[in-house]
């Protein structure tokens, strides 16, 4: 071989031996990981069998997950200090393992909503998928619970519990759809004011649900927060945001207390 027959290997020879780049040798240098290899009479550095070793074993453990930092001390300690500085090493890669697979669990969770709603509420949607409800309907409802549980946190179980006992009810449900079919009518057109009229009718048979229980924060805040989460994708259709307004305006009618919005 060409650079054996010269004295040692080459800065490329050396580099492919030990499955690295050469920048990559060149910065274990300047990292002093590696002493400088003899020159030979051309001034070239040429890499013996000592300095490969040495190569192999800095690569090792840079892959192996050791900061460039900790190899030198690491390859010049005795056997006892070697062995228990790799045992901390691989428990710091083993806590780092179990933090990444948390946080892809996290990130499947986020997939399927259970990082953002719990179970109950996610009981609610799949029983709205169960009705006959359309996937897009399903999802508005999933991104105003996401809402419902993040600006008001303490109020969300007795809005499920709102939900499940009106998803009970035949004629509520037959209300919403009749709803979300409105959502391509004109805003002027009479059917919405029929539609207000029995949805509210619907709403006031049980008009403790529509109590907001003791122990729940209403705060100076409460219409933004009531806006935000009731009137959730209704600039989609004029229809939709005339139709809850009139709901809105019969229920205050009835003495219901619906934030002005």
């Amino acid at each position: 071989m060409t650079g054996s027959r010269a004295g040692g290997l080459t800065i490329g020879q050396a580099a492919a031996f030990a499955d690295v780049t050469v920048k990559t040798v060149r910065h274990y240098h300047r990292r002093g990981l590696l002493a400088e290899p003899r020159r030979d009479s051309s001034g070239y550095r040429r890499y013996g069998s000592a300095d490969l070793l040495r190569l192999v074993q800095v690569r090792t453990l840079a892959t192996a997950g050791v900061p460039l930092s900790e190899i030198a001390p690491l390859l010049d300690a005795g056997p006892e200090q070697f062995a228990a500085a790799l045992t901390d090493v691989e428990r710091r890669l083993t806590d780092q393992i179990t933090d990444l697979i948390a946080r892809r669990d996290r990130l499947h969770r986020v997939a399927d909503d259970r990082a953002l709603l719990p179970d109950r509420a996610l009981a609610v949607l799949d029983r709205m998928t169960g009705l006959g409800f359309s996937p897009d309907y399903v999802a508005t409802q999933r991104e105003a619970l996401v809402l419902f549980r993040a600006l008001t946190p303490e109020g969300l179980d007795h809005f499920l519990t709102n939900l499940e006992h009106r998803l009970a009810d035949p004629e509520y449900v037959d209300l919403i759809k009749r709803s979300v079919a409105a959502a391509s009518w004109e805003p002027d057109d009479p059917r919405i004011e029929e539609l207000a009229t029995a949805f509210a009718a619907n709403l006031l048979t049980h008009r403790e649900l529509l109590v907001v229980p003791a122990g729940i924060r209403i705060g100076p805040d409460v219409a933004t927060r009531y806006g935000l989460i009731d009137h959730h994708r209704e600039d989609q259709s004029p229809a939709w945001a005339r139709l809850n307004a009139l709901v809105e305006t019969k229920l205050r009618s009835a003495g219901v207390p619906i934030p002005h919005h």
